[in-house]
């Protein structure tokens, strides 16, 4: 008791509408030991317990005085990111060696149970896998997840609306990374606005969500029609699927900056993980503001 992992004595013990499946590796039996990093649980539990006289003030500190940071190659891996901010660091692959993001990963998982690689191709998940045999492919996502425990259900329900087909792989990214955070996510994809009565079929997923993704290319316009029939934030995503004048997602990018509908936030173009990310956080406060 009173030890937080990563301590002397701290050892680690330890809905949604049809989607493409995801590549799984074969199990990997072999589990090394490892000291895991602190977490918000952790160390909150940790003060609960100096706040009750249990543990010292200066058992406490020997147990979070750790270095968080740990030097590569070419990287420096930020282990108490999640500690910081809710979630642990997350690999962008696109542009990385398969070499650094073996290593990067290797890394995190040495102290956390969670790697989610972003923008990751097929040899990125083989640099995955081979450091870890639990990693999964999520091939619409072009993500990597390894998770080394399911994450607790939050209970909050996230929902993620797509335009057309062409950004289900944006809100696939979405999904994905509001899964790993613990939150229950519905999909529904190809529900534009040329055909909006496909949208109002969504109407009550809409009226029950606690936050909603809106992915979309083209013009852009769903996230506003969207925000004028939810009770909940929207995180929109433009994408840049379209033709000439779409230029490369900055159409829809402007559309949604300028929605006329309140509660609209808007993330970079293509940016799935942001919004997935952004969409997170704010379940995760409701109720506690």
């Amino acid at each position: 008791m009173g030890r937080l992992p990563g301590s002397e004595a701290g050892t680690d013990e330890r809905v949604s509408s049809a989607r493409p499946r995801a590549q799984r590796a074969p199990p990997n039996t072999s589990q090394k030991r490892k000291v895991r990093t602190v977490t918000q649980d952790d160390l909150r539990k940790l003060l609960e317990e100096v706040s009750a006289g249990k543990v010292s003030a200066e058992e406490a500190f020997k147990g979070i005085r750790r270095s968080s940071v740990e030097k590569l190659a070419n990287a420096h891996v930020d282990h108490d990111r999640g500690l910081r901010c809710g979630f642990p660091e997350v690999i962008f692959c696109e542009g990385k060696r398969t070499d650094d993001i073996a290593d990067i990963a290797r890394a995190i998982l040495s102290q956390g149970d969670l790697v989610l690689a972003t923008r990751a191709s097929q040899e990125a998940y083989e640099a995955i896998r081979g450091v870890d045999g639990r990693a999964e492919y999520h091939e619409a996502a072009r993500c990597v997840t390894v998770l080394h425990q399911p994450p607790a259900d939050t209970g909050r329900q996230i929902l993620v609306l797509s335009a057309g087909t062409a950004d289900v792989p944006v809100a696939e990214e979405a999904r994905v990374t509001a899964e790993v955070s613990g939150h229950r996510v519905e999909t529904a994809y190809d529900v534009g606005v040329a055909g909006i009565h496909r949208l109002f079929a969504q109407a009550e997923r809409i009226q029950r969500a606690d936050v909603i993704v809106v992915v979309a290319g083209m013009e852009g316009a769903l996230p506003s029609v969207v925000a004028g029939l939810a009770s909940c934030p929207v995180v929109a995503v433009p994408t840049s699927v379209g033709y000439g004048a779409n230029f490369g997602g900055l159409a829809p990018l402007l559309t949604m900056l300028n929605s006329c509908a309140a509660g609209v936030s808007v993330v970079n173009i293509d940016n799935g993980f942001g919004a997935g990310y952004l969409a997170s956080l704010i379940v995760k406060t409701k109720g506690t503001v």
